[in-house]
């Protein structure tokens, strides 16, 4: 009520908490807010569901937290627990309490920035904001009842996903098409992947999600199950948004990942074909993000597809002329440009992913697997031996210009001279046969531990034999054995790309 001295610059933050009543280190006050919450709800047997995100806001908002638990008509349970509780942390700043069971509770706990003298009745002031709330959330979701989430199809032919590109209604008639492709392809049934992708954006017009934009897919999932619609279908409608953050959720379902797969493909080859790359600074439809997703989903479920061959597809999916040529080449390379930091995060040196995308892959499965078997090659002894040596032979076979032959003739043993190259040439021979059945199982672990037993053989290729002989056969013939020599990597990657300080 009236000033408070502070005797000495070290006394402030003292004085302020124990004679203003304001606590001023952010971390301390953090924790007094979620010890209090916390302390609430156990108080009657429950848990609070504290959100970090939440917390700190609230932190950020009070300066002397004084959490206090209120309660709220059980009829508001009929409503979707997710609802209430994006009522109560969005519009409130209120944390939600569960049950023993992990139900939400008709509680609440809010913060109050003050120690009052009669906290009744500031529970009462926040039970009687928050009914209004509900009631509206609750007339939101009995209106939204009334129409089956198929009708919204025609309402989305209303709705612009980008004006070169169409409708969200197109959008969503591309994503089933290229979903149903997609299951055809991975042996799953196609119909409900399909029904899912065409249902897939129709709670974006629905009352509750113009109301709550956070509840896209959440609500799509209630509406379709309410609906009639298998759960399969019910499920794929909220996790086809899945991962919405870096280091989110997966879908968890085969329909839910063919349905995030086919959005996130329709968008990127959409947005690139009319020329809308994203910039240094500039990610108006989130392309970044959509690349990392994809990855993600083919790498980690996993799914066993060929990028390049679903991008093709998804730009087959739009009217002729509307996508410019090349844009799947291009969308092509900029989600592959991802991978570099997705492995650098998991401790996977970007050479080793360059030495994988040299050789031209484009299955992202496979790639993650080359990349994790060259990543444990490179700490093997003939790591550095074998690159150094590769690196050798592509510099060879470039300046002898026999670099598009590489692999793809066969060395004439007749034309071998020295005992090392006709030894290389018997050793290739067998280990050929041994690395063909690793690579068809995609055993490439055990395919490079095979190719690390040329290494000596290698060696002493380079030690003995004068690859650049003056007689033309005999050179062009070493040649075709270096060619094969390097052919036999080129399955798994360039390991001429691996850097000396790293392998």
């Amino acid at each position: 009520p009236e000033a408070i001295p502070v005797p000495t610059p070290g006394a402030y933050p003292s004085t302020l908490r124990e004679i203003g009543r304001v606590e001023p280190d952010f971390a301390q006050r953090r924790s007094m807010v979620r010890e209090q919450v916390t302390a609430a709800a156990r108080a009657e047997g429950l848990e609070a569901d504290i959100d970090d995100a939440l917390l700190d806001e609230v932190t950020a908002l009070v300066e002397w937290p004084k959490a206090l638990l209120a309660r709220f008509d059980p009829e508001f349970l009929e409503v979707p627990a997710e609802v209430l509780i994006e009522t109560m942390r969005s519009h409130q700043k209120y944390f939600p309490v569960r049950d023993a069971e992990g139900a939400l509770a008709p509680r609440f706990v809010a913060v109050a920035n003050i120690e009052s003298h009669d906290p009744s009745q500031v529970v009462a002031g926040n039970e009687r904001v928050i009914r209004p709330r509900f009631a509206d959330a609750k007339f939101f979701w009995e209106q939204d009842l009334k129409t089956p989430l198929e009708a919204a199809l025609e309402r989305l032919d209303g709705v612009v996903f980008q004006d070169k590109l169409g409708s969200v209604g197109d959008k969503g008639r591309r994503i089933a098409k290229l979903a149903r492709s997609m299951a055809r392809m991975t042996g799953h049934d196609p119909e409900p992947v399909a029904r899912a992708g065409l249902l897939a954006k129709c709670d974006l017009v629905s009352t509750m999600v113009f109301e709550f934009p956070a509840l896209q897919g959440v609500m799509g999932r209630y509406y379709a199950a309410r609906g009639g619609e298998s759960p399969e279908v019910a499920t794929a409608i909220e996790e086809h948004y899945l991962p919405r953050f870096a280091g989110d959720r997966l879908p968890t379902g085969p329909c839910g990942r063919l349905v995030a797969l086919a959005d996130r493909l329709d968008t990127l080859v959409g947005v690139f074909g009319v020329g809308l790359r994203p910039t240094g600074t500039k990610d108006p439809y989130g392309l970044r993000r959509s690349a990392i997703a994809l990855l993600r989903i083919l790498i980690e479920t996993p799914i066993d597809l060929d990028l390049a061959e679903l991008l093709d597809e998804a730009v087959a999916g739009y009217p002729a002329g509307v996508i410019a040529a090349g844009t799947a080449g291009d969308a092509l390379a900029y989600v592959l440009e991802r991978l570099t930091g997705y492995y650098q995060d998991q401790g996977i040196a970007s050479d080793v992913v360059e030495s994988v995308l040299a050789t031209g892959a484009t299955n992202a499965h496979l790639i993650d697997l080359r990349a994790r078997a060259v990543a444990e090659f490179r700490g093997s002894t003939a790591a550095t031996s074998l690159s150094a040596a590769n690196k050798r032979i592509r510099n060879i076979l470039q300046k002898a210009d026999y670099g598009s032959h590489s692999g793809s003739t066969s060395p004439d043993p007749g034309l071998f001279q020295d005992t090392a190259e006709k030894d290389l040439w018997a050793r290739i021979s067998v280990v050929e046969e041994i690395v063909r059945p690793l690579l068809d199982a995609r055993d490439y672990p055990a395919a490079l531990t095979a190719l690390a037993s040329l290494r000596s053989d290698v060696d002493r290729f380079f030690d003995e034999v004068l690859v650049m002989a003056d007689d033309a056969q005999v050179r062009t013939n070493r040649h075709a054995l270096l060619g094969r020599l390097i052919a036999l990597f080129q399955d798994v990657a360039d390991i001429s790309k691996l850097q000396p300080e790293a392998v």
